[in-house]
C-alpha cells in the first residue's frame, strides 16, 4: 500500500477532481486501499459501483491477468461513460501476481473502441488512461 501523501499524488496523476463522478470496477482484497481512500476524499464522495445508472466522468478498473476478457470488461465500462470521460484500468506491475502486458491493454482497448493516450505508476500498481476516439466533424447540412 502506499503512503497518504503518494496516494494524493496519484490521484493528480489520474486526473480526478472534486467535480467528478467516478465509478469503481473490479475491487478486490489487493486493491490500494490508500489509493482509494484519496480518490474518495479527492471527489468529496464514494466511488460508485457497477450497479450504478449515473453518467460518470471516469471509471477506475481495477484488472488482473486472471480476471476474464479485458476487451469484454471495458465495454462494459464504457456504457455509463460521459463523451468526454475516461477509463484507467489499473494492473498490478511488472512483477507482481497478476500483472497484465501492456499489449493486452492495448490490444483490448483497441477492440472496445478506445485508445490509450498515458500511462501513470502508482505504486504497486500500474495505470493506463483509455479515452473514446472523439467523433469527427459531420459535414454542413
Amino acid at each position: 500500500m502506499v503512503a497518504a501523501a503518494d496516494a494524493q499524488s496519484y490521484v493528480q496523476k489520474l486526473g480526478i477532481t472534486s467535480d467528478m463522478l467516478v465509478q469503481e470496477l473490479g475491487w478486490d482484497d489487493d486493491t490500494d486501499n490508500d489509493l482509494r481512500a484519496a480518490v474518495e476524499e479527492a471527489i468529496a464522495d464514494e466511488m460508485m459501483d457497477e450497479d450504478t445508472d449515473e453518467v460518470v466522468d471516469v471509471v477506475l478498473l481495477w484488472w488482473r491477468d486472471d480476471d476474464g476478457d479485458l476487451a469484454d470488461a471495458l465495454m462494459d465500462a464504457i456504457g455509463p461513460l460521459s463523451d468526454e470521460g475516461f477509463v484507467w484500468v489499473l494492473t498490478p506491475k511488472t512483477g507482481r501476481e497478476g500483472h497484465v502486458e501492456p499489449s493486452e491493454i492495448a490490444e483490448s482497448a483497441g477492440i472496445a473502441g478506445l485508445t490509450q493516450t498515458s500511462a501513470a505508476n502508482l505504486g504497486e500498481w500500474t495505470g493506463s488512461r483509455l479515452v473514446q476516439p472523439k467523433s469527427k466533424p459531420t459535414g454542413k447540412r
